[in-house]
């Protein structure tokens, strides 16, 4: 049901859960389902299901960004040194960002996790190990009803996965080219339930219960229950420290604050606000923030690179629509090194997209000095369109490791504001160009252009920034994702992450997610 705090203020609760995305969406239904009492706190307004919305990072207006659904405000970013606000490709609404996302739920590599004599792990691995995730994957699999086809190089089974529709022509086309070229494509999971008169809704809002994301997967059902609440448009500003050290939940909502309670509060509004709440919850008795003793809190900020691609299959290959299946894993380690997987972005690229490329290739030389030379960007624009047809797009996901400055901030000005310091290592550089060639080789016969030159990280994969450990002198979180020295509060979002993994990461999210509801069931 749909509330206001006024409403629920007296009321017990056996959890609060902080965020609506596909961690505090799976988190807050198994609690539900299991008969716990849940509130969802959801920052971003309640919206209208029939929205079909994509994310338009253009617009700049923060009442419109508001009301579609997206994170409102800019974020400010400091990259190599230099500060810029820019918005982030980030949900603020019931589902979190999931509800924009093109639902590719991937399954991490058991060298992900794990140290392996043929595979170290940069860290040494995971506390915990990919066979102890493996039935959580599973579950979460079958619960957000994927289907696709198995990686041809996995030697891991995979089940919980349903048989896809048919190729297109247009993606067999781009597989086959691949298997010529020595690749081992195959098609992506993806998270959607087949209801009759599905459209695949990729990208965008899903005004039908298809796509499964953290509303549709998560929330809905938990609401459904009869045992969940929400309140929208309801921010939670700090926790606060109860005598027994226990925390409860400081939330406003329409400009009326309140603090409220629960056996257990589950954290899930994300790797950049997640430890953001966490710092900006100080008191006497955590004067850096809670779970701050270490100094660990926002700290091992990861992202992916995105690697992103156009690729002209030619004209002869037509096909309505972009490309939405296609991935491969043959890049994802290679040459002893951690790269990842390449896949369809779901995205095409005509002549209007062509004529930005070739501007943003012009402002960046020195041919920007001769008048007019942006407006002489259209020519080869028109000119490449009519020859080469449509292009279809494809990212590679290039793996971050986890440094120490790299980290998110608290703004003591605006707490309530994403403000994050990053610095690209030289070893990501390196493996970046190594991913780079190898990308090229990979699509050897296919006409292809690089549509990134900088390194950009994808601010709509953050992780890592309260990592989980056993230790409390170099992890935030235990094994269970408690936060070490607060016995009722939890984190189920990507912010625990040890490592960024090759994948993107939905999938391990919610398996995380399920298995930290487990815990949560387990303590009462």
């Amino acid at each position: 049901m749909q509330a206001q705090i006024s409403d629920i203020r007296d009321t017990h609760w056996d959890a609060i859960v902080i965020g609506t995305g596909v961690g505090g969406g799976v988190a807050g239904r198994a609690l539900a389902e299991a008969g716990m009492k849940v509130l969802f706190l959801e920052k971003g307004r309640a919206g209208f299901r029939a929205e079909e919305t994509a994310l338009d990072l253009g617009m700049g207006d923060p009442v419109a960004r508001a009301i579609r659904g997206f994170w409102a405000e800019p974020i400010s970013v400091t990259l190599k040194g230099h500060t810029q606000e820019l918005f982030a490709p980030l949900g603020s609404g019931p589902g979190g960002s999931s509800v924009f996302y093109a639902a590719t739920l991937e399954r991490p590599e058991p060298h992900d996790l794990d140290n392996l004599p043929d595979r170290p792990h940069p860290t040494g691995g995971w506390p915990i190990g990919f066979d102890a995730m493996r039935p959580w994957f599973d579950a979460a699999q079958s619960m957000f009803h994927l289907h696709g086809e198995p990686d041809p190089l996995s030697r891991v089974p995979c089940p919980s996965v349903a048989t896809p529709h048919p190729t297109a022509p247009g993606d067999a086309m781009i597989m086959d080219r691949l298997r010529g070229n020595g690749l081992h494509p195959y098609r992506l999971h993806t998270a959607v339930k087949r209801l009759d008169g599905c459209k695949d809704c990729l990208g965008h809002k899903c005004p039908r219960a298809c796509k499964m994301d953290g509303r549709s997967a998560g929330l809905e059902p938990a609401l459904a229950t009869g045992n969940a609440a929400i309140l929208t448009g309801c921010e939670v500003t700090r926790l606060v420290r109860n005598a027994d050290g226990s925390v409860c939940v400081e939330a406003c909502q329409d400009g009326q604050s309140e603090i409220l309670s629960a056996r257990h509060v589950v954290l899930a509004a994300g790797a950049l606000s997640s430890p953001r709440l966490l710092l900006a919850s100080q008191s006497d008795q955590d004067p850096n923030g809670i779970g701050n003793g270490a100094d660990l809190v926002g700290r091992n900020l990861m992202f992916h690179l995105n690697e992103i691609f156009a690729l002209w299959p030619g004209k002869a290959a037509s096909f309505a629509g972009p490309s939405k299946s296609v991935g491969f894993r043959d890049l994802y380690f290679v040459e002893n090194q951690r790269l990842g997987m390449v896949q369809a972005m779901g995205i095409d690229v005509g002549y209007g997209e062509i004529v930005h490329h070739l501007r943003g290739r012009v402002a960046r030389s020195w041919i920007r000095r001769i008048p007019g030379a942006l407006d002489m960007t259209r020519i080869p624009a028109a000119i490449g369109a009519k020859l080469m047809g449509t292009a279809k797009v494809f990212v590679g996901l290039l793996e971050d490791l986890p440094y120490a400055e790299n980290r998110v901030v608290l703004d003591e000005q605006n707490p309530g504001r994403i403000q994050l310091e990053y610095r690209v290592s030289d070893e990501l550089l390196a493996r970046r160009k190594l991913f780079r060639r190898l990308i090229r080789k990979s699509f050897k016969g296919i006409r292809t252009a690089f549509l990134t030159h900088e390194p950009e990280p994808n601010f709509g994969h953050p992780c890592g920034t309260l990592r989980m450990g056993s230790d409390a002198g170099d992890s935030v979180v235990n094994t269970d994702c408690r936060v070490h020295d607060v016995h009722n509060l939890w984190v189920a979002d990507a912010s625990v992450f040890p490592t960024s993994m090759g994948v993107n990461p939905s999938l391990t999210i919610a398996a995380n997610a399920l298995r930290v509801a487990d815990r949560i069931k387990d303590s009462r």
